[in-house]
């Protein structure tokens, strides 16, 4: 799977899990050139607290497209240390 904005693939991975509709990458397979640590925070009632981050690529800013959940609950486990998209990103085969 990719995950592309702007053109550009800003991770890769044939390791994604799909939880709720969204393709969570392993953060490893992220190119972290393109991304920049928000200070935003939202929390979910069974996977936990979640960050952000911000994407640039060219110059261009998707500001909080990215998420991850540093610490999980026991149900969501599975998708610590993983990265999901939204706000424009395509995930695509």
């Amino acid at each position: 799977m990719k995950a592309i904005w702007n053109n550009t693939v800003i991770a890769e991975s044939d390791d994604t899990l799909v939880i709720e509709n969204n393709h969570y990458f392993p953060a490893e397979s992220i190119k972290k050139e393109y991304f920049k640590t928000s200070d935003t925070h939202t929390n979910c009632p069974w996977k936990g607290m979640a960050s952000y981050y911000s994407i640039e690529v060219d110059g261009k800013v998707n500001t909080d497209a990215a998420w991850y959940y540093p610490e999980t609950s026991e149900l969501a486990k599975q998708i610590k240390g993983r990265v999901a998209f939204w706000k424009g990103v395509s995930v695509e085969k």
